[in-house]
């Protein structure tokens, strides 16, 4: 009877298993990320392309889109310093208190982004905050203004260069920066030309991280921003405004924007992890 079957017994368990699995994680994912997001989509188009194109004539939306690059564009390149700059010192150097520099700039990930606000309206409060009085005294206004905006942004996306980074630096090691000193190449040239080629890959992937994480952030802008509508209102502010409102087709619009910049990201993100798994099977250093 036994050998009528064409498989044993004990197989067709595990045959269902590999057939389930897979299929639970597919509704999965389709129930929590793929249902919401073609909701979104239907939402944004319901009137037609040219009732969701008349949004964008939106003087208010406009403003959030222009004050949301503006936080991103300052926000990602100093933390792109800052990264670059932490990731070598930490590589390359050992020093006192590297233990918590590494510490620190892992907090934003362990801290609520409202937590992070919060922190900044303490500090920066002019009635009671630490540094409040001293910033008004100067005639500058954090809170409640994009300068405080852009400091929430910058907390918040700090860790994602340099911990993409770090890791690349410390498995590369430093022979062939040695070998560039012993040439006669300053710390500048050496940094230049031999540092930053060899991450250029990591350092493309931590400025998609960065600007993805920045042009989203909601939580801790909104703290530092009192979500004033053509003033201190950036993206994800404006959509949850104008959803409050009941004016769900400019909300899906604009959520449907920045939902685009999110694939957009993505696409980016997986060519590059593309391009760091191939450098690494045909480069034997890495």
């Amino acid at each position: 009877m036994r050998s009528l079957l064409p498989f044993p017994r004990r197989v067709m368990p595990q045959l269902s298993a590999s057939i389930l699995i897979p299929l639970i994680a597919c509704l999965y994912v389709g129930v929590i990320i793929l249902l919401p997001a073609l909701e979104v989509v239907v939402g944004a188009f319901a009137k037609g392309l040219g009732p969701f194109l008349e949004n964008f004539q939106s003087a208010e939306l406009r403003s959030a889109v222009l004050l949301t690059l503006r936080c991103t564009v300052i926000a990602v390149p100093a933390n792109t310093i800052f990264g670059l700059a932490a990731a070598t010192a930490i590589a390359r150097r050992q020093f006192p208190g590297k233990a918590l520099l590494l510490s620190v700039i892992d907090l934003p990930f362990s801290i609520s982004p409202v937590v992070v606000g919060l922190m900044l309206v303490l500090l920066y409060s002019p009635t009671n905050g630490l540094l409040g009085g001293i910033v008004s005294s100067m005639g500058w206004k954090i809170l409640f203004s994009w300068p405080g905006m852009v400091l929430a942004t910058i907390i918040v996306t700090l860790p994602f260069m340099a911990r993409e980074v770090i890791p690349l630096l410390e498995e590369e090691g430093w022979d062939q920066e040695e070998a560039a000193r012993t040439l006669g190449a300053s710390n500048w040239q050496v940094f230049w030309k031999v540092t930053l080629p060899s991450v250029r890959w990591a350092v493309l992937y931590g400025l998609i991280l960065t600007t993805a994480r920045a042009l989203g952030e909601f939580g801790a802008v909104a703290v530092v921003s009192g979500n004033i509508a053509g003033r201190t209102q950036t993206l994800p502010l404006f959509v949850e405004d104008a959803y409050k409102q009941y004016n769900t087709e400019l909300a899906y619009g604009a959520a449907l924007v920045l939902g685009g910049v999110g694939l957009i990201s993505l696409l980016l993100k997986l060519f590059l992890e593309q391009m760091l798994g191939g450098l690494r099977d045909t480069d034997p250093s890495r």
